[in-house]
C-alpha cells in the first residue's frame, strides 16, 4: 500500500476518525493502531508480519530483562545478545546471498569449489528500518537513556506504527514511547503544516520524481552506452533530484500523517543540496539516520576523542557501514567509502589549514557548495547503478564519449529545475504560507488541497512506482 494511492486514501479515511474517536480510551486506541499498522505492512507480504511481531516481542523482553538486572556484566551480555539477534535477522534476509556469492567468488579465485545455496527468500520491506528501531531501543535502555516500557502494546506500536514503518524517519523510543502514555492533545495537531507536508510530498513524488525517473533517468542508467556525455551528466544530476524528492516526499507524508493522528516525528530533511560541506550535507540529509550513525556507531567507536587519525578511521568505518546498511553490494560500500573519505578530508583541511567551506566569505561558501554538490552527485552514481562495475562503466562513458545530442526533453529539464528550486526557498517563506493557510477562509482551505490533488492527478503518470527507500 503506497501513500500516493486511492487505497491509502481510503485506508486513512477510516483510520483517522476512528483513532480520534478512541482518543479517550488510550489503550484501545493503541490496540487499534497496532491492528491497522499490521494490516498496512501485511499488504506487501502477510508472512513478514510475523517477523515484525517477533522482533518487537524479542526487543521488549530484552529490555524488560535489562530493567530487572543491576549486574553490569549481565546487562552487557543481554545487550550484546539482543543486538546480535537483531543483526542476525538483518544479515539473513539482506546479506546472506551477497556474502555467499562473494565467498564462492573468492574460493573460485583461490582454486576451490565452494557451493552455498541461496536463501531465495524475498527481502522483507523495511527490514533495515525495523532493525534500526530495535537496536536503538535496546541500546537506549541499556545506557539508561530511556526506561524499558512495561507495556508490550506500546513497544509493538513503536516498532510497527505505519507512518514510519516502511521508510522512516527513524524515531527514537525516547521520543515516541512517552507520547503513548497519555491520550493525544488536539491542540498539538498542526493541521495546516501537516496538510502542506502531505500535499508537498505528493507533488515531489508523483509529479517531479516519477516523471524525471521514468522519462529520463531510468532509461539512461539502464542503457548508458546509448546516450552521450551530456545526457549521462544530466541523468546523474537528475537522479540526485529524484532520490531527494522521492525520499523526502515519503518522510514528509509520514510526518504529516503521524501528526494528524496525534504523534510527533522528527524532521528528516532540511534542503540538503544547499550544503556547503559534506558534514553540512549529513546534517541536512536523512537527519534521523545520520544522528543514528553518530550516536550508535561513530561515538561508541571513539568519535573524535582518540586523536586525528583515529577520528578519520572512525568516520570511514561509520560511513562504510552506513553504505552497507543501504544494500548488499559493493556499489553501496563504495558510496559510503566516498562519503567517509570526503568527511575525513574536510576534517583534515580544517585541522591542518583552518579551511572550513561552511564559514568565511561568500566566495568560499559558494565554492564549498559547488564542490560538495559534485561529490554528492558523483557518489549517487554508485548508489543508482546495479553494480559497482556498472558505475565504473558509467564514469568511463562520461570520460570517453565525445558528446552527442541531448535527449532530455524541456519538460524533464523544467521538472529538474523545479526539484532543485525546493532547495533554494527560504524556510520563512514556507512558514508564512502555512500561517496564511491556517488563517484563510473555509473556501480557501478546501480549494488548496482539492486543486493540488487535481493537478497531481492530471500531471502525474499512470501508476506510482514504490518509494526508492522501500528496498532498504
Amino acid at each position: 500500500m503506497l501513500f500516493p494511492t486511492i487505497d491509502f486514501l481510503l485506508f486513512f479515511a477510516v483510520v483517522f476518525p476512528i483513532t480520534w474517536l478512541l482518543n479517550d480510551k488510550n489503550t484501545l486506541k493503541k490496540a487499534f493502531l497496532v491492528l491497522v499498522s499490521y494490516a498496512f505492512y501485511a499488504s506487501w507480504n502477510w508472512r513478514f508480519a510475523f517477523l515484525l511481531f517477533f522482533s518487537s516481542t524479542g526487543n521488549y523482553l530484552a529490555c524488560r530483562l535489562l530493567s530487572a538486572t543491576t549486574s553490569p556484566s549481565r546487562r552487557s551480555l543481554i545487550t550484546a545478545a539482543a543486538v546480535t539477534l537483531n543483526l542476525l535477522a538483518l544479515a539473513y534476509f539482506k546479506y546472506f546471498d551477497f556474502l555467499a556469492a562473494e565467498l564462492m567468488n573468492a574460493a573460485g579465485f583461490l582454486g576451490f569449489n565452494l557451493e552455498i545455496n541461496a536463501t531465495e527468500v524475498p527481502l522483507p520491506v523495511a527490514i533495515s528500518f525495523l532493525t534500526f528501531h530495535g537496536i536503538s531501543y535496546v541500546l537506549d535502555v541499556s545506557r539508561k537513556k530511556v526506561d524499558a516500557s512495561k507495556s508490550l502494546l506500546d513497544v509493538v506500536l513503536y516498532m510497527a506504527f505505519f507512518p514510519h514503518l516502511v521508510a522512516g524517519p527513524i524515531v527514537r523510543a525516547a521520543d515516541f514511547l512517552g507520547q503513548l502514555s497519555k491520550k493525544s492533545d488536539p491542540e498539538h495537531i498542526d493541521i495546516a503544516n501537516s496538510l502542506f507536508l502531505i500535499l508537498g510530498g505528493l507533488v515531489k513524488k508523483v509529479v517531479i520524481a516519477s516523471h524525471i525517473a521514468t522519462l529520463f533517468v531510468d532509461p539512461v542508467f539502464v542503457n548508458p552506452s546509448d546516450f552521450g556525455r551530456l545526457d549521462l551528466i544530466l541523468a546523474a544530476y537528475g537522479y540526485a533530484i529524484v532520490i531527494y524528492c522521492d525520499f523526502s516526499a515519503y518522510t514528509d507524508i509520514a510526518i504529516g500523517v503521524a501528526n494528524l493522528l496525534g504523534y510527533q516525528f522528527p524532521q528528516n530533511f532540511n534542503q540538503p543540496y544547499r550544503a556547503t560541506s559534506l558534514r553540512d550535507f549529513w546534517r541536512r540529509w536523512h537527519m534521523s539516520l545520520s544522528s543514528w550513525l553518530r550516536d550508535y556507531l561513530y561515538i561508541p567507536m571513539g568519535g573524535d576523542r582518540g586523536g586525528r587519525w583515529a577520528t578519520y578511521r572512525n568516520l570511514m568505518v561509520t560511513m562504510l557501514l552506513g553504505g552497507l546498511w543501504h544494500g548488499a553490494g559493493t556499489q553501496f560500500i563504495i558510496w559510503g567509502g566516498l562519503h567517509g573519505f570526503w568527511l575525513a578530508l574536510e576534517r583534515f583541511l580544517k585541522e591542518t589549514f583552518g579551511f572550513d567551506s561552511s564559514k568565511g566569505p561568500l566566495a568560499i561558501r559558494l565554492l564549498g557548495w559547488f564542490v560538495t554538490f559534485q561529490v554528492v552527485c558523483a557518489a549517487w552514481i554508485f548508489f543508482r547503478c546495479p553494480t559497482s562495475s556498472a558505475a565504473f562503466d558509467y564514469f568511463g562513458l562520461i570520460l570517453r564519449d565525445s558528446g552527442g545530442p541531448v535527449t532530455a526533453t524541456p519538460f524533464v529539464i523544467i521538472l529538474m529545475l523545479l526539484g532543485f528550486a525546493t532547495q533554494l526557498t527560504r524556510p520563512q517563506s514556507y512558514e508564512t504560507l502555512v500561517r496564511w493557510y491556517a488563517d484563510a477562509s473555509l473556501s480557501i482551505k478546501v480549494a488548496v488541497p482539492s486543486l493540488t490533488i487535481l493537478c497531481v492527478g492530471i500531471f502525474g503518470p499512470k501508476g506510482v512506482a514504490p518509494f526508492i527507500y522501500f528496498q532498504f
